[in-house]
């Protein structure tokens, strides 16, 4: 035990990890520690009376019915997952277009999970539903509905029936993916009306070192799961292998995808599969590029420049060619979308006719639609979508892209709550159908876009929303700034009701820093900061937080950093590489030992973002952001709050635990809290998941000076 052990830092990866048995997830002495360490957050963060009046703020706001129910159109009958008081774990219902536009829809029960979790003694998680499209004249029937145990990405499939409304027992032919009900890694997805795509665990040897599905097979109704016929099998080196099938009529295909890695994988069409006539086309394009099949069409995004003859595509562009041409060799794409300097493309989505492209334009969100020929010679046309809020984050979405030309459309700013609306392509106007109600008082309150130089000179935006006279400098005022910076995933702007009760009511300033790693300039931006690039990411934050400071918003004292997942390794290196700028640390759900997370859980799969710690010579720039050992017990650090789940099978508890341990035997005024369900997310139901919020916010307050 750690008693026994004397600590000296920084830790020396090449010696004993003194905090190596808290890896041990379900282990008797880790989780006796964890609850010790939950009993003494409770007794301090959780004894401010603050804490109760946050979480019961915040669980108000998840329960209440007033939210914005986000719905999915299938045949006459708009779909809904929801969870509020009654329904801790949730229900799966739906109602009509008709009545969805009423103040108080009428919806029908299909699934309750409480109900269900009661029933079968197991604590079941929603992790969502695939409905087969019906061939002419039929019902809305067939369903695939997976659900996970405590959260954990591993989960269990189980055929539904919408018209019965029940679960398809396996004795009547109904799919299940069961593997002891303890779930695993992957999925089945449908092939057609009476046989599935699976991709789980089959045993040893089938799956990836990531914990993902190593080999894809076509299984048929009626015949033993045993019997299904490999599709595709991957190497003992991919990271995960899937298949499904396109059900457009007149343009079904099936595709096999190999992810060999993030950013890189293979696409196949496959005729005849599961069938000794079996035949696998792979798509000659760039294991970096995405492709996506749409009637016709296939596009291509490329995340590297790309020459498939005398013509460049520039990375980052938007491809387009019909696929039956490209099948057969021909190679003249159309650009749909070429980036600039301060434009992305944030994402595209195609009803029945057009293509909708929603592109940033210094992070902020510019949808416009494209229609594409009626003939191959001819080009596509671009028409103004229908105006939105232009500092707020637009999403928009299909509702039917196999019939339809209608697009959801919603917005959501961090001063105004989500509006839920529903246009159509060559309409002028968005119809809105549903508005979230305001849990803040706004007045007095602006939010912006502000810019930061980098060390190496990069220009570095962020956001920045708070009570108006400390936006001008009339600080320092208590400022959280929040950040991720990785995998091409970019931080936009959105209503958050918890950040609006909790902080800004109380003259907090926010603030949201889109440093390189994420997504919010496409792939360059990410790119910019991978592997020996990493420290870029976090040059860029703490040039944000020295922003603030120099704008008279904050200072060192008043300004607290939060981030989660690989945001949670983000604010571990701030913590350890910047600790003079910060007044406190939140780190959720965390990696932090860069020389052990590739051998836990699913960390594998990130090495190409991070590198690979077992070569030494990337080693050698991994150990440069290895929170776990740039720790000195000899330096000062700011206070810190680290959460994480017991269920989180992605990033493994034992990041967040052993740096916990590490924190306070160096004796560093380090708070910690371990969910016991929740999965990644931290949290499996509303209570849970204000719970959590409530130390957070309660832990901030108390350090950052909004609790005196």
């Amino acid at each position: 035990m750690t008693s026994e052990l004397t600590i000296v830092t920084p830790l020396d990866p090449a010696g004993e990890d003194p905090f190596g048995w808290l890896e041990e997830v379900e282990g008797a002495d880790a989780l006796a520690w964890v609850r010790a360490r939950n009993e003494e957050a409770h007794a301090s963060v959780g004894a401010d009376p603050v804490f109760a009046e946050i979480e019961a703020q915040i669980l108000e706001v998840l329960d209440s019915d007033d939210r914005v129910p986000e719905v999915s159109l299938l045949g006459e009958h708009l779909y809904n997952f929801w969870r509020d008081a009654d329904h801790e774990r949730g229900i799966w219902r739906r109602t009509t277009p008709e009545s969805y536009r009423t103040d108080d829809p009428e919806w029908e029960l299909l699934l309750d999970l409480d109900a269900l979790a009661e029933e079968e003694g197991e604590s079941w998680v929603w992790h969502g539903a695939s409905v087969l499209r019906p061939g002419p004249g039929e019902p809305w029937r067939k369903v695939l509905v997976d659900l996970s145990p405590g959260g954990s990405d591993a989960d269990v499939t189980r055929e539904f029936d919408l018209v019965e409304k029940a679960f398809v027992a396996p004795a009547d032919g109904g799919f299940t993916r069961a593997v002891e009900q303890g779930g695993a890694k992957g999925g089945l997805s449908w092939c057609g009306p009476d046989a599935v795509y699976v991709f789980t665990d089959f045993g040893p040897g089938s799956l990836t070192p990531s914990g993902y599905p190593r080999i894809v097979k076509l299984w048929r109704r009626g015949t033993p799961f045993e019997d299904a016929a490999v599709v595709y099998e991957g190497t003992d080196e991919d990271m995960y292998i899937s298949a499904r099938h396109i059900h457009t009529p007149g343009f079904e295909r099936d595709l096999v995808s190999r992810s060999i890695a993030f950013y890189r994988s293979e696409t196949y069409v496959v005729t005849d599969p599961g069938t000794p006539e079996q035949t696998l086309t792979k798509l000659d394009i760039p294991d970096s590029a995405e492709a996506g099949f749409h009637r016709e069409w296939l596009v291509v995004e490329l995340r590297e420049d790309w020459a498939p003859k005398e013509i460049t595509y520039a990375a980052g562009s938007l491809l387009a060619i019909e696929a039956d041409r490209f099948l057969a060799g021909e190679r003249d794409l159309t650009v749909l979308f070429e980036p600039t300097p301060s434009t992305s493309l944030a994402g595209a989505t195609w009803t029945r006719s057009h293509l909708v492209l929603n592109v940033f334009e210094d992070v902020k969100n510019r949808p416009y639609t494209l229609t594409p020929p009626a003939s191959g010679n001819a080009e596509w046309t671009r028409s103004d979508f229908p105006a939105t809020d232009p500092v707020a984050a637009v999403g928009t979405r299909a509702v039917d892209a196999v019939e339809s030309d209608e697009v959801w459309v919603v917005t959501s700013g961090y001063l105004t709550p989500a509006t839920y609306g529903l246009t159509e392509i060559g309409a002028e106007t968005i119809e809105p159908l549903k508005s979230a109600p305001a849990w803040f008082d706004t007045e007095g309150l602006r939010a912006e876009q502000r810019f930061a130089t980098s060390q190496d000179g990069t220009r570095v935006p962020y956001f920045i929303v708070g009570p108006e006279a400390a936006l001008d400098g009339a600080g320092p005022a208590p400022t959280l700034l929040y950040g991720y910076g990785g995998f091409e995933i970019p931080m936009t702007p959105g209503y958050s009701a918890g950040v609006g009760r909790a902080w800004l009511s109380e003259g907090g300033v926010y603030a949201v820093a889109n440093i390189r790693g994420g997504g919010e300039y496409g792939p360059a931006w990410h790119q910019a900061a991978l592997k020996e690039n990493r420290h870029k990411a976090y040059e860029d934050f703490a040039a944000v937080a020295r922003h603030l400071a120099e704008t008279g918003v904050s200072d060192a004292r008043h300004l607290g950093i939060q981030g989660g997942s690989n945001g949670g390794l983000l604010t571990g290196n701030m913590l350890t590489l910047y600790p003079e700028l910060f007044g406190a640390v939140v780190i959720q759900v965390p990696l932090l030992d860069m020389k052990r997370y590739s051998h836990l859980l699913a960390g594998a799969s990130w090495m190409a973002e991070y590198g690979d710690p077992d070569v030494p010579e990337e080693w050698e720039y991994l150990k440069t952001f290895s929170p776990y050992h740039l720790l000195d017990g000899s330096r000062t650090y700011p206070p810190v709050l680290l959460t994480t789940s017991t269920k989180d099978d992605r990033v493994h508890p034992g990041h967040a635990r052993k740096m916990a341990a590490l924190l306070a035997a160096t004796g560093k005024d380090v708070t910690y809290y371990e969910n016991i369900e929740g999965g990644h997310g931290g949290a499996a139901n509303n209570a849970q998941s204000a719970h959590l919020s409530a130390f957070a916010w309660t832990f901030l307050r108390e350090r950052l000076g909004l609790i005196e």
